[in-house]
């Protein structure tokens, strides 16, 4: 069994981003606060906000460099994730992108987990690419890393777990590497969502989520975040400034809205993507099923170890690649949507490639939502009847 999920976080997602500092009023929900131009009483007290927000400190001068409701929602972003500062982006893959410009720069190089989200491949080939970056990727459990790391790496960028296999590394002794040589630690925490998983806790200098996925919850609303220790705060903020990047008051509130669920819908993905889980590992058809819960999966002693529970996302493999199988098998289901993203209350399900030794598998991803469990088993049933 797991430990305990973090009972910090219950309450934190009930209480916190609700001060009055994070915004006006004392609302049980932050007020969206929707604005551009902020009036000031005097040149001098616009001169003081302006002096406050080249320190990286929060301060209202344009919307373009926030707004009250956005403040509210990193604050309770920082409570989770245990972080210093955190910034918000448009989307997740936006974060990782001003994530990387913030602090990588020409004729450095950045090591990049074989299992990491797939556009950030595509934002690697193009961004990091275009301004002389150098990448690499290696294992996904971190067994190659150190005969990747040249004399120019700056950063590792990792994925705990994978979004597709749910591979794991030890990322405790992954920053211990990383502090000995002097390197960023960025770990993707969309898995985690700020509940399950604790990368600067562990060592990880910064912490990124897509708060589209289990944050935000109700498949409505695009967003990132990335969250970091006191001493890289400044870095990040002075980019996010530079780059007019700002989310909407709106998005801010739908986030912070979806988010007091958080733990709640969490604890029920867990029990029904188990539940499915164990029942798909019986069914003569499937070759594995990759979930981090399960006693079988590679990564499940560091996931007792370092995790406060498990999500509602998790993969299998036919034992069959004959043509049509995956076709015949999703085209048959009724419950779950086919598209992308996860973390949102419904069942989804879309086809992942995985590659190794030169060839490539086709699995199935599913992201198991709140329906009834038995319900989602006899769909899943009557996929395997079309086979």
């Amino acid at each position: 069994m797991p430990i305990a999920k973090d009972p910090r976080a219950h309450t934190a997602l009930s209480q916190g981003g609700r001060s009055a500092a994070s915004g006006a009023g004392l609302s049980v929900n932050p007020p969206v606060v929707r604005m551009s131009t902020v009036l000031f009483d005097s040149l001098a007290s616009l001169r003081e906000a302006e002096e406050l927000r080249a320190q990286s400190e929060r301060s209202l001068t344009y919307a373009a460099n926030g707004n009250p409701t956005a403040f509210a929602l990193e604050d309770l972003i920082n409570e989770l994730e245990g972080a210093h500062g955190t910034c918000l982006y448009p989307t997740g893959l936006n974060a990782v992108g001003q994530m990387f410009q913030a602090f990588l720069r020409p004729g450095q190089h950045v090591l990049i987990t074989e299992a990491v989200y797939p556009p950030v491949r595509r934002l690697a080939r193009t961004l990091l690419t275009a301004f002389d970056i150098e990448f690499d990727y290696y294992a996904a459990d971190g067994s190659d890393i150190e005969a990747l790391i040249k004399p120019n790496t700056r950063m590792i960028y990792a994925e705990v777990p994978g979004s597709q296999t749910f591979a794991l590394c030890d990322l405790p002794a992954l920053a211990r590497l990383c502090k000995t040589r002097e390197l960023l630690l960025a770990v993707d925490n969309s898995w985690g969502s700020g509940v399950l998983f604790k990368p600067l806790e562990l060592g990880a200098d910064i912490s990124l989520m897509a708060l589209t996925k289990y944050v935000a919850g109700h498949s409505d609303v695009m967003m990132g975040s990335v969250s970091t220790t006191q001493a890289h705060f400044e870095t990040l903020k002075t980019m996010q400034i530079a780059m007019g990047s700002t989310v909407s008051p709106d998005d801010a509130y739908l986030v912070l809205r979806g988010a007091r669920s958080l733990a709640a819908r969490l604890a029920m993905h867990e029990r029904n993507a188990l539940q499915v889980a164990q029942w798909l590992q019986a069914q003569p058809q499937v070759a594995q099923v990759m979930y981090p819960a399960l006693p079988e999966h590679p990564g499940h002693a560091l996931w007792q170890r370092d995790f406060h529970g498990c999500n509602g996302l998790l993969s299998f493999e036919f034992n069959s690649d004959a043509a049509g199988t995956t076709d015949r098998f999703v085209s048959a289901l009724q419950l779950f949507g086919i598209g992308y993203s996860w973390g949102g209350f419904e069942s989804l399900v879309s086809e992942v490639y995985l590659f190794t030794d030169g060839r490539s598998r086709q699995v199935l991803r599913l992201q198991i939502g709140l329906e009834n469990p038995n319900d989602l088993i006899a769909d899943l049933q009557a996929g395997f009847g079309h086979l």
